[in-house]
């Protein structure tokens, strides 16, 4: 019986009736279309683009030099170098996160105990040279200066997911 089913479904075409049937739906329909270069689609606070890192509200970077975003990171795209400070405390010497080798997968956010490493919503950036593929200390905490407004409310806004 299932095949005698089948062969009437093969024979009158059924499915591809149900596709046309659904084309049909939504060809008078209005289109949602956003002109890209001028206009953009709405991002998540969630949107895992661009990193940068944050500093306190006196001026001081967060990153206290754990290493554990390092340990966490799965493509092992992150290098990180530490020294003592003055009064005891460690910081980075060197932060480095190469964008060729980053899956964007948001484990180097997830781990830092400070939110010191945090990933923007910037999805529109580009390299001319291998070097600029390389984010510094120094480029992650200009984005984290740049966009400080932009990453406190988003990191508000995830809080309960957290």
């Amino acid at each position: 019986m299932n095949a005698l089913t089948n062969y009437f479904k093969s024979l009158f075409l059924l499915e591809l009736l149900r596709g046309l049937r659904l084309t049909g739906r939504y060809l008078f329909k209005r289109k949602f279309t956003v002109m890209y270069p001028e206009e953009k689609a709405p991002v998540s606070p969630r949107f895992r683009g661009l990193h940068a890192q944050r500093r306190y509200a006196n001026g001081e970077e967060r990153c206290i030099a754990c290493k554990l975003c390092e340990a966490t990171c799965p493509a092992l795209a992150i290098t990180i170098e530490a020294s003592p400070r003055e009064d005891g405390s460690r910081r980075t010497t060197r932060y480095d996160i190469d964008l060729f080798k980053c899956i964007f997968c948001g484990y180097c956010q997830e781990s830092c105990p400070v939110d010191a490493i945090v990933e923007t919503r910037i999805y529109e950036y580009h390299f001319e040279n291998r070097e600029d593929a390389v984010m510094t200390k120094q480029k992650l905490l200009a984005l984290g200066d740049k966009y400080e407004a932009q990453l406190a409310a988003d990191i508000e806004a995830q809080a309960r997911y957290r």
